[in-house]
């Protein structure tokens, strides 16, 4: 596999690539930053419903990842993941950027595409300088969320 970026960031060879992971590196990557790691199957289903996913190496090692929801009106931005040995390094901003251009080559002339995101608490300053707007503001009112356990 080719990678679309290799960028020399924070002392490492970071190469980007359009990939979607497996379902155990997905894992070891929610386990690295403290989040939940869900069932396999749920995890296996949502990954191979991605519209576009990015992944960071460091030679053969997975470091990082971003991955997009969507209908082509509206996307949402799920795990983004920055192993913590690499934060600070611009992978995420680069992952964020990467999926950010992927949403908009795939808008059509003349139309309006929303992008969302959850942050993680503490990290919205990272969004902010991503160009995201915390809700609510004058357009939008406040972002609701309903999470369901089985």
């Amino acid at each position: 596999m080719k990678a679309i970026l290799t960028s020399s960031l924070g002392g490492h060879d970071i190469s980007f690539f359009d990939m979607i992971p497996d379902v155990e590196t997905y894992h070891e990557l929610r386990a690295s930053v403290d989040w939940v790691v869900f069932c396999r199957e749920q995890s296996e289903k949502a990954l191979k419903n991605s519209c576009y996913c990015v992944v960071a190496k460091d030679e053969d090692d997975v470091v990082a990842m971003g991955r997009v929801v969507g209908d082509g009106m509206y996307y949402t931005i799920v795990d983004v993941m920055v192993r913590p040995q690499y934060q600070g390094q611009k992978i995420g901003s680069t992952i964020i950027n990467r999926l950010v251009e992927h949403i908009n080559n795939e808008t059509p002339k003349g139309a309006r595409t929303s992008i969302q995101l959850i942050s993680a608490p503490g990290k919205e300053g990272f969004y902010v300088k991503q160009g995201f707007k915390i809700l609510p503001n004058e357009n939008a009112g406040s972002a609701l969320r309903k999470v369901i356990y089985t």
